[in-house]
């Protein structure tokens, strides 16, 4: 008797609707799957096997072919046991009625009848939904994910013998519950600016970046608060939207990193892999083709700490998602496309002993040690970097300073309103910072006076600006501009910019 279920799986962060169908046969007991399943997909035979028998209820002793269409698209993943049990219940006339078709339905099975709960639920239902189903059968875990989709009706379970019930209609259950987004319950930020003595000028730069989303480095000696500065990065970014969290927490459920007690990421991403991290590891990748940190990174901050101790190949693979926002995985199994649109945040050293360029301390590197040690990092790379700062060791004046320093709430409020101008600003656009402007918006709020012009002519031929170098200049003169309230970019906000743009003393 044939029997079909739908379902639906993920190529990336897409959903695609996957038909489960399901004959059984006279014949000899069998169990095959086909339809491109991956190891964990065609082991799904025993889970179920045991799953339904020990759910109390009768496994068909019959020839079982399991079909998984289309069948040209991979199937990766156990999110396949619970429609291939529900569906060899229906062909084998457990199941009563049609009401099974009115469902989708995903969910991995334990041994006992469990119903388990599965990575990406978020951006499946999603899809499913853009797709025009609307009603769904989840494992309980996932119920949290799953309440905060409007439009969806969708019940969540424990156990496999109430999805049979539930199918039957001998006993009711209530749908979940939409979750409504509620700002209150963030995350508290541990580490506040308020205990960063000095570097005044380099909380500056901080909030500069942060208010834009633009990249930034920061060089100086060891010790001397660089670390420090990125950790607090967290208390000052801009409060997750509604959308913003959707996006993220998509990433994050396909990685199979998300908390399900919460159900939605609820603070910007703080992202600070080792230097040892593969390019796989950073990139994405793998054999399953999973997000790597520049994609569980965006919509927050990617940290990069001791940036020339990273593999040479490992660093330039950031040229494009800093470049595009996106990064593209292809390995054998398919090409993949993730959202990488992160603010990168790094920090380095001068030089090996980490004494070059300072005021306080003597640098024993040779100039050839120096050399390499900056040569590390690529042109094409340090070109995507909107903001280099010198960061040299705090004065011990500045140290045994008794004063209260600026809170980080207090820099934030400054923050939120130089985002809200931008928000309005490019509303409806799809962008929600000003290091992301196109051509075209540059061309329409970067506006420059005369003498603006005059300065960023006399700098583009005396540092040998890039065309990528002025575009990035503008736009962190346009958010400037926009910390201060003023409408138009005038010469002050771009000297800053330019400032920021080279560090002489390291040739960077």
């Amino acid at each position: 008797m044939f029997s079909k279920v739908i379902s639906f799986g993920l190529i990336g962060l897409k959903g695609i609707k996957i038909d489960v169908e399901v004959d059984t046969n006279q014949g000899k007991p069998s169990f095959d799957i086909v339809g491109l399943p991956d190891a964990a997909v065609k082991e799904s035979s025993e889970r179920v096997h045991s799953a339904i028998k020990n759910s109390g209820l009768k496994y068909p002793l019959n020839r079982i072919t399991v079909n998984l269409a289309p069948a040209n698209v991979k199937k990766v993943g156990a999110n396949y046991d619970l429609p291939i049990a529900l569906a060899l219940l229906k062909s084998s006339s457990q199941i009563t009625g049609e009401k099974i078709s009115e469902f989708v339905i995903i969910g991995e099975l334990g041994l006992s009848g469990e119903i388990k709960p599965v990575a990406g639920i978020l951006p499946a239902l999603i899809s499913a939904k853009e797709s025009g189903y609307t009603n769904f059968i989840i494992p309980k875990g996932n119920a949290k994910e799953a309440s905060f989709i409007e439009g969806i009706t969708a019940y969540s379970f424990t156990k496999l013998f109430d999805v049979l019930a539930f199918l039957n209609n001998t006993i009711d259950f209530e749908p979940i519950k939409l979750n409504e987004w509620n700002i209150e319950n963030l995350d508290k930020v541990t580490e506040d600016f308020a205990r960063v003595k000095g570097q005044k000028a380099a909380k500056r730069a901080m909030e500069i970046a942060v208010a834009g989303g633009h990249n930034i480095l920061m060089i100086g000696p060891p010790g001397a608060g660089k670390t420090m500065i990125a950790r607090c990065i967290p208390g000052i970014m801009p409060d997750l939207s509604f959308d913003e969290a959707l996006e993220i927490t998509k990433i994050h459920s396909v990685a199979g990193e998300l908390n399900l007690d919460k159900g939605v990421i609820q603070t910007r991403p703080f992202r600070s892999p080792h230097h040892t991290a593969s390019t796989v590891a950073l990139t994405g990748g793998g054999k399953d083709a999973k997000p790597g940190e520049v994609s569980l990174a965006s919509g927050g901050v990617l940290f990069l700490d001791e940036l020339p101790e990273y593999s040479r190949q490992t660093l330039e693979t950031l040229r494009q998602p800093l470049e595009d926002g996106i990064i593209t995985v292809s390995r054998a199994s398919g090409t993949f496309e993730y959202p990488a649109n992160f603010m990168l945040v790094a920090s380095m050293n001068p030089c090996p002993c980490g004494n070059y360029g300072s005021t306080s301390s003597t640098c024993t590197c040779s100039a050839s040690q120096i050399q390499n040690y900056l040569k590390r990092l690529s042109g094409p790379l340090l070109d995507r970097i909107d903001l280099k700062i010198d960061v040299e060791r705090v004065a011990f004046l500045d140290m045994a300073n008794k004063s209260i320093e600026e809170t980080s709430s207090e820099i934030k409020k400054r923050i939120d309103k130089a985002r809200q101008i931008q928000r309005q600003r490019f509303k409806g656009s799809g962008i929600y910072t000003n290091s992301k402007m196109n051509t075209k918006m540059i061309n329409e709020f970067c506006k420059l006076d005369a003498e603006s012009e005059e300065l960023i002519k006399m700098a583009f031929d005396k540092f040998q600006i890039s065309a990528r170098g002025y575009t990035r200049i503008l736009k962190t003169a346009r958010t400037i501009a926009d910390l201060a309230g003023e409408e138009n970019i005038n010469s002050s906000h771009l000297a800053e910019a330019l400032a920021y743009r080279n560090i002489d003393k390291f040739g960077l």
